[in-house]
């Protein structure tokens, strides 16, 4: 079995709840997880099912109530805010469904500002690597416009560049095609598998989709807070 210093992602007994006017809600129950590099995991179920809320604990954008996050052998627990902000943003690259680009930048500027926070490039060097992303995602002809002036599935792609331009190890999908016609959110997922295994970064993505589920190295099946195997059984580590 793999060890969490091997793994890009692993996840522990991990728990998360909150509490309202109804009382305690657990959103999470004893959730066990890991990626390894280049693996590709989907984890499907119902919406409010929990699959959203375990990619924010993945990516450290939740503390958990209980149980343990690492990442590439760090755990993230045990980091301050601005810890798990530099080591999210330089080892994780997420693709949200609703795009979630910056309006007033423009296609090549979106897929840069990885770089620019992280301080990798400046100047012409800045540029050409996001201009080679976009590239890379059939853009090169929209490099100056606006998300507005994209198409859905274009926004999706130029989101795509922008969470693999800096070569992360893990990249965390929400429903990547979940806004997007049928043909072209077929296009769009193929181009999101070519460019991870290009990169050799690990998947984690939620889908309400079987069959996209099925494309991916093995699936996980959220239901109440707990993730399952495809056979109902509680999900562990390959062997």
């Amino acid at each position: 079995m793999a060890t969490r210093l091997s793994s890009v992602l692993e996840c522990r007994s991990l728990g998360f709840s909150y509490s309202g006017a109804a009382g305690t809600a657990d959103v999470l129950r004893g959730v066990d997880l890991s990626l390894q590099p280049g693996e590709r995991v989907a984890v499907v179920g119902e919406s409010g099912s929990g699959k959203s809320t375990l990619l924010h604990l993945a990516a450290g954008l939740e503390t958990p109530s209980a149980g343990y996050v690492w990442l590439k052998g760090v755990e993230l627990g045990a980091l301050s805010e601005g810890e798990r902000t530099r080591l999210r943003r330089s080892q994780i690259g997420i693709v949200f469904q609703a795009f979630h680009l910056v309006p007033t930048l423009t296609a090549l500027e979106n897929v840069a500002l990885p770089l620019d926070l992280m301080g990798l490039a400046t100047g012409r060097a800045l540029q050409a690597r996001a201009r080679t992303a976009l590239a890379e995602v059939g853009l090169a002809d929209k490099v100056e416009r606006y998300p507005e002036q994209l198409s859905g599935g274009e926004q999706q792609r130029v989101a795509i560049a922008r969470a693999l331009v800096h070569r992360p190890a893990l990249i965390l999908a929400d429903e990547p095609t979940g806004n997007l016609d049928s043909a072209t959110g077929e296009s769009v997922f193929r181009l999101l598998l070519e460019q991870v295994a290009a990169t050799g970064s690990a998947l984690l993505m939620v889908t309400h989709s079987d069959a996209l589920a099925a494309r991916l190295d093995r699936t996980a099946r959220m239901v109440d807070g707990r993730l399952l195997k495809a056979d109902g059984a509680t999900a562990a580590d390959p062997a």
